[in-house]
C-alpha cells in the first residue's frame, strides 16, 4: 500500500506533535518544519505528496511557502492546506496564493483527516 507523504510545516510544538502523531497514526508518512525556512530542501529530499502549513509562522509565512509552490512547475502539483486561527475573511487571501484548501484553528482531529483525504484523492 502506498504511504502518502506529508510535509507539515507548523511552529507551536504541541500542534505540530499533535498532528504529526495523527497523521502518523492513520498511516501517512511525516516530516515536520517549525518555520519552513527549509521547505525547498525538505520538498526536494521528502517529495511530499501534500503540504500542511499554518499561515503565521516565526520566520516565514504560509502564504509565501505556498505561492512559491505553486509558482514552481515542479512543485505546483502539490496540494497546499493552510492552518489558520484567522476569521473566514482569510479564504480570499488563501485563494489569492494558490492554497487549494483551508483548516481554521482549532480544528477536530476528524475535519482535519477529512481535509487531507480529499486532497489526497482528488
Amino acid at each position: 500500500m502506498l504511504k502518502w507523504r506529508i510535509l507539515v510545516i507548523e511552529d507551536d510544538d504541541i500542534v505540530r506533535d499533535t498532528i504529526e502523531l495523527l497523521l502518523k497514526y492513520k498511516g501517512y508518512q511525516v516530516v515536520t518544519s517549525v518555520n519552513g525556512l527549509d521547505v525547498d530542501s525538505q520538498v526536494e529530499d521528502f517529495k511530499p505528496d501534500l503540504v500542511l502549513t499554518d499561515i503565521y509562522l516565526g520566520e516565514s509565512d504560509g502564504r509565501e511557502i505556498c505561492q512559491s509552490l505553486k509558482n514552481n512547475p515542479e512543485t505546483s502539483h502539490i496540494p497546499v492546506i493552510i492552518m489558520s486561527g484567522a476569521s473566514s475573511d482569510i479564504y480570499n487571501t488563501i485563494v489569492g496564493v494558490g492554497a487549494n484548501d483551508i483548516v481554521l484553528k482549532p480544528f477536530d482531529e476528524q475535519t482535519l483527516i477529512n481535509r487531507v483525504q480529499r486532497q489526497l484523492s482528488a
